[in-house]
């Protein structure tokens, strides 16, 4: 892996030139574990392990406090390891051996530490966001091989999860909660480090809610019920959504689940089917609002289709009426249209896919 994030650092120092930066300071976790394999994420949110600083002529850094200088050794040349005492005094003092001009991730750092850093001077800070996250974009070989088999867990987990509530071992009464630690921790005993993001278990009247807290509500008889869940597998995430019917199968309850089920799914086939690169994230989604707003059920879709995924479960690309940067071979995507009453519930279907020459293929 050190040569593929050598390439990848290699890939943005020719951004920085044609930005005319000396030197990127690297401050957010993903992005510093994507540039070097130093940690995927702090566990803390009021402090930070550590930032790279990235050159124009290819002598980087990695700085780091004393805490994190052995992990540091094991991944990055000892004689390249920058250890701070002072967070800002110090990287000031590294950066203006580097050059001037500085890009920094101004979306990564607090306006404390911005100015901080910028009344040290001799340093001119440039706003630089998006550069590494441009790359991050399109997938290479090593990143598809684990996002597949962060999904593989992921479909394992919804074939049990399905499995169980055919057999009746999801039955009305069981808590919201209940089942979500039943999924996480189905996840955690069959190979995921952790989960992508908190499962989303919602029942009945709670599945009108995109993002339910899963809670003391409980699974009700003839009403939906909406899973939402991801795992991380090889530092990758995986995302998919299904909504199932809790009952029988009949009766105007289930008829008006399935027709809402209907629509959603074939909402999400129309942007399948007419994606591939040279689309825009505008496009898809308006693929898919079309089905919809024919049905005249537009106005309870209340988000955007979808988003990229990768070492962060929500990263660019996205699939909304803004965006109309075109997609690319090797960016991963969710498609994941609902549709969500007040009144009575909701239902969202979620694919992550794989954009590749000729269209998506479904990971």
């Amino acid at each position: 892996m050190k040569d593929v994030y050598a390439g990848r650092r290699d890939a943005l120092r020719r951004d920085m030139r044609r930005r005319g930066l000396d030197a990127l300071l690297v401050s957010r976790d993903v992005n510093r574990f994507y540039l070097s394999g130093f940690e995927l994420h702090d566990t803390q949110h009021n402090e930070s392990s550590g930032r790279l600083v990235i050159t124009g002529d290819g002598r980087d850094w990695l700085a780091t406090d004393s805490r994190y200088a052995e992990a540091a050794a094991r991944l990055w040349e000892p004689e390249r390891v920058f250890i701070y005492k002072d967070d800002v005094r110090d990287i000031a003092s590294l950066l203006r051996r580097c050059g001037c001009l500085v890009g920094i991730e101004a979306r990564g750092v607090s306006l404390a530490f911005a100015r901080a850093l910028g009344g040290e001077g001799g340093l001119f800070l440039q706003a630089a966001d998006g550069l590494v996250e441009r790359l991050r974009n399109v997938k290479g070989p090593e990143e598809i091989a684990a996002l597949s088999a962060s999904f593989a867990l992921n479909h394992k987990t919804l074939a049990w999860l399905e499995r169980d509530l055919s057999a009746g071992r999801l039955a009305p009464g069981l808590r919201e909660a209940d089942l979500a630690w039943s999924i996480e921790r189905f996840f955690r005993e069959n190979g995921a480090s952790e989960l992508a993001f908190p499962v989303i278990a919602a029942a009945g009247g709670n599945s009108a809610l995109p993002h339910a807290t899963p809670g003391a509500g409980r699974l009700e008889a003839e009403a939906s019920l909406l899973i939402d869940v991801g795992c991380r597998v090889e530092d990758y995430c995986s995302d998919q959504t299904r909504t199932f019917w809790m009952g029988e199968k009949s009766g105007p309850a289930y008829s008006r689940f399935a027709r809402v089920y209907e629509l959603v799914r074939d909402a999400r086939q129309a942007a399948l089917a007419m994606m591939r690169p040279g689309v825009t994230g505008r496009d898809a989604y308006a693929a898919a609002r079309a089905v919809l707003e024919k049905a005249g059920e537009a106005q309870a879709f209340t988000h955007g289709l979808g988003h990229g995924v990768g070492l962060e479960t929500h990263e660019a690309p996205s699939l909304n009426f803004r965006n109309e940067r075109p997609l690319e071979a090797g960016m991963v995507v969710t498609v994941e249209p609902g549709l969500y009453y007040p009144d009575w519930g909701g239902v969202r279907l979620e694919y992550t896919v794989l954009v590749e020459e000729d269209g998506v293929r479904v990971l």
